[in-house]
């Protein structure tokens, strides 16, 4: 009997175990949160109604040895209802006694597992977030690239306040702004001083 109960626990120790680690890996880590968060919940709700239904059915068995009325006749160890009330014990005390303490097994094992891997997901996550900024750096090099031509004097117009923001590059140089256009422009020379370029 117990060889064949550990040999059956096998499947259900191994969900447990690499459920975290599948979803960590997999979906990341706030899926894994999430997967925590549900087995916490659910674990504890399955544990409270093992540990109550099985005391329940295990006390009823112990009532009948004493006696108990039911539809008004007394039953008593031996009825056909304490008979009903073993075989609800049998289901009973693994509950109580097994199955239901288990759960807090299950969650604090589930929970240390993620816990053991969470680093790794970090990294990981990390080196995703590096990827990123340098693809996004480098499409903002080619969208600076072009807008290059403003820097090349061919701005002109309406299109020279488009220069604004980076006037002190763009409009200085561009010898046919408009007036306006080239008022914002000194401005932002003269705040830059000699640093500006195009300061004259």
């Amino acid at each position: 009997s117990t060889q064949a109960s550990i040999r059956e626990m096998v499947a259900p120790g191994a969900i447990a175990l690499l459920s975290p680690i599948i979803i960590g890996f997999l979906f990341g880590a706030e899926p894994l949160g999430g997967l925590l968060a549900g087995i916490t919940v659910s674990g504890v709700l399955m544990g409270m109604f093992q540990n109550n239904a099985g005391g329940a059915w295990d006390n009823a068995k112990k009532s009948f040895e004493e006696g108990v009325e039911v539809d008004g006749k007394m039953e008593y160890k031996g009825s056909e209802a304490h008979k009903a009330s073993v075989t609800g014990d049998t289901v009973g005390d693994p509950f109580k006694d097994t199955s239901g303490p288990s759960m807090n097994i299950l969650i604090k094992l589930t929970s240390i597992v993620a816990l053991i891997i969470a680093p790794f997901l970090v990294e990981g996550n990390m080196e995703q977030d590096k990827h990123a900024d340098h693809a996004t750096g480098v499409v903002d090099e080619h969208a600076n690239h072009d807008h290059s031509g403003h820097e090349h004097g061919e701005a002109v117009g309406e299109e020279a306040h488009a220069c604004e923001p980076g006037c002190t590059k763009a409009c200085c140089a561009d010898k046919t702004a408009t007036s306006e256009a080239a008022h914002v422009c000194t401005e932002a020379c003269d705040e830059a001083g000699s640093e500006c370029p195009h300061h004259s």
